[in-house]
């Protein structure tokens, strides 16, 4: 693969160097930022070499390129770009503007419980196997071991609001420490711990007079609480900058920091922690009660709409209803349900790479979906499942299935951040249960993506050639007869034939950059004759595109191709098309695949020169287009060797 010309056509496709923002990479998207959505082709950016799919979420560009390749085409990127590496936090920065007030408010709750994952992952893996071995071998409870490393196996839970504390000041621009005390005074040993209040009479919680005298509020700690603390430290943050833009810079030191803790730890206390703290247990409540309605029906309708709100980018607000429920229940009984809606796309998408006929699409839904049983699922989701649909929506069924069964069992977990086959790590009291989720979610998920995404049967192919038959008897069709005696013709491997009658011209006479300059691929363009597309070899659509004037196809023999039916018609929409394939249809040589109005597509003021391209040229050693000028359809085009 050549990173660098998949990242100059990244560029080329996403509107130039000067429309980019930002750029960063994760483990395997690159994220951009871009000033005008509009300039991006997105339709020209999965037809790139080594692109797996591309998405816009949460205000970013993604672009799926998998792991180990995503890095090379990034340094060629930054390079090519003349920008700085930037990171996933700048590119988070540069998009949260381009966003809504509540796609902002749930992607700031990512930002801040994302990076305690691994100390939460740690306290649950550690509290996992604990309780794994004293299942194996009891008389370890009594053990000195057992009781050093259980001390310290819930350290991170016990001090929760101290890390949620850290990581929101982080978050909120505020300093760090200063949220850390503020997440101390939250659970100060001075307070009643949370944890022992449900066992104490109303009376025999000590209360303090707030505001004067105004009400009283319980002192009693917010352990296990998360929302109050993310408000706390947000007022914290909000404070302390504002102090330091209007305090001299000579007692600056001294006073913002006293006032910040004096100020925001006295309304967390009578203010934010009482009313958040309850609302927050209704909303923990309302998760649990939704979990545990009888017969698992709760937990399958959260497993159906779990993977359509990643799509969305909603799922980061999963993150504070998950550590909610550790703190207050001890275990996590929607991990399950996450588990269930990843492994059940992942699944749909191993369906589709059995089912498929096409190489790049089974090159790309296999390891797509064996991350997915990994638990990283935005390759299965967004470069497969969203792409043909039908596998998506077997895949939420099939979540909903393996979620059902999820609820039945009971199943939870004592950490939050891992799902899928390594979830076993934190659901060691429910081994049995939780395979058999997993199973019943890919199954169900596998076997209805295989049924839904069925390749087309070839009796409409067959039917078009019978009907070809036909016109060739009649010899008062004279043109029509030897264009079908064309289409009777052995198919030559590694050729195209044209798929349209008119004139063929280089491509390097288009009226298009993008496609004059070959950063697509290699081929030829078509002035069109007669409105017809028709099968320019043995194969299978991959893409046929809701505006129509893009069809992608791939030969049996591995040639990717695509015929984009005139510049810049892709603003018509699909007015002035009429297709007779989908994704996924076998085709065959000769078959009529769209219909598009000439004279109405003029009239609308479009150029139909129609560029033929190979995109997978870099594969072959030459693309060679082998006619130019009156061309009918059926017709030697190119040859690859």
């Amino acid at each position: 693969m050549d990173y660098r010309k998949s990242a100059q056509e990244v560029i080329t496709h996403i509107g130039g160097k000067d429309n980019i923002v930002s750029a960063a990479h994760c483990a395997t998207r690159l994220r951009l930022v871009i000033a005008d959505n509009s300039k991006m082709d997105a339709a020209a950016i999965e037809n790139i070499d080594g692109v797996k799919g591309v998405f816009e979420a949460s205000g970013q560009i993604q672009i799926i390129f998998g792991t180990g390749t995503v890095n090379k085409v990034y340094d060629e990127f930054i390079d090519i770009a003349g920008i700085s590496a930037g990171t996933k936090e700048d590119v988070k920065k540069a998009a949260a503007a381009k966003q809504n007030i509540f796609k902002r408010a749930v992607k700031t709750l990512g930002d801040i419980f994302v990076p305690i994952i691994p100390a939460i992952v740690a306290s649950g893996l550690l509290m996992g196997l604990l309780e794994g071995l004293c299942n194996v071998w009891p008389q370890m409870a009594e053990s000195g071991t057992y009781t050093i490393i259980h001390l310290f196996s819930n350290a991170a839970f016990v001090y929760l609001p101290i890390l949620i504390a850290i990581s929101a000041a982080k978050v909120f621009g505020g300093n760090q420490f200063l949220g850390a005390v503020i997440g101390m005074i939250m659970i100060h040993s001075d307070l009643i711990n949370a944890w022992s209040v449900s066992g104490m009479a109303k009376a025999d919680i000590p209360t303090a007079s707030a505001w004067f005298g105004l009400y009283d509020i319980d002192l009693v700690g917010y352990q296990g609480h998360v929302i109050p603390v993310v408000i706390a430290v947000w007022l914290m943050s909000m404070l302390e900058k504002k102090l330091h833009k209007i305090v001299p810079e000579i007692i600056d030191l001294f006073v913002t920091p006293l006032v910040t803790v004096l100020v925001t730890g006295y309304v967390t206390l009578t203010i934010i922690g009482p009313i958040f703290s309850t609302l927050e247990n209704y909303v923990l409540e309302g998760a649990q009660h939704l979990i545990s309605i009888p017969f698992g029906i709760g937990a399958a309708i959260c497993g159906a709409f779990y993977a359509p709100t990643v799509v969305a980018g909603l799922h980061h607000m999963y993150n504070a209803i998950e550590i909610g429920l550790i703190s207050k229940t001890g275990l996590n009984t929607w991990m399950p349900i996450a588990t269930a809606a990843n492994v059940a796309q992942g699944a749909a998408a191993l369906a589709v790479a059995v089912k498929t006929k096409n190489n790049k699409t089974k090159s790309m839904a296999l390891p797509a979906s064996l991350s997915a049983f990994l638990g990283i699922t935005e390759p299965a989701i967004f470069g497969v499942n969203v792409r043909f649909m039908k596998p998506f929506v077997a895949g939420c069924i099939g979540g909903a299935a393996g979620a059902l069964v999820a609820g039945i069992f009971g199943i939870g977990a004592t950490a939050y951040g891992i799902t899928g086959v390594f979830g076993f790590l934190i659901t060691t009291n429910y081994t049995v249960q939780y395979a058999i989720e997993i199973i019943v979610a890919a199954g169900v998920a596998f076997i209805i993506s295989w049924m839904l995404y069925r390749d087309a049967e070839t009796s409409s192919a067959v039917q078009n050639i019978e009907a070809d038959n036909t016109v060739e008897q009649n010899t008062t069709a004279q043109d029509e007869a030897a264009h079908d005696t064309e289409v009777q013709n052995t198919t030559e491997k590694n050729t195209v034939y044209s798929p349209i009658n008119g004139e063929a011209i280089e491509l390097e006479k288009v009226n298009d950059k993008t496609f004059a300059s070959g950063a697509l691929g290699k081929g030829f363009a078509i002035v069109p004759a007669e409105g017809k597309v028709y099968a320019p070899f043995d194969g299978t659509m991959t893409i046929v595109y809701d505006t129509k004037h893009l069809l992608a196809m791939t030969s049996n023999d591995g040639i990717e191709l695509f015929v984009h039916i005139g510049l810049n018609t892709v603003e018509l929409q699909g007015k002035y098309y009429t297709e007779h394939v989908k994704a996924g249809d076998v085709i065959k040589k000769g078959q009529l695949l769209m219909e598009f109005d000439i004279p109405k597509i003029k009239e609308a003021g479009y150029d139909l020169t129609t560029p033929v391209i190979v995109t997978n040229a870099d594969n072959y050693a030459e693309v060679n287009a082998v006619k130019y000028g009156e061309i009918k359809a059926q017709e030697k085009a190119i040859v690859v060797k």
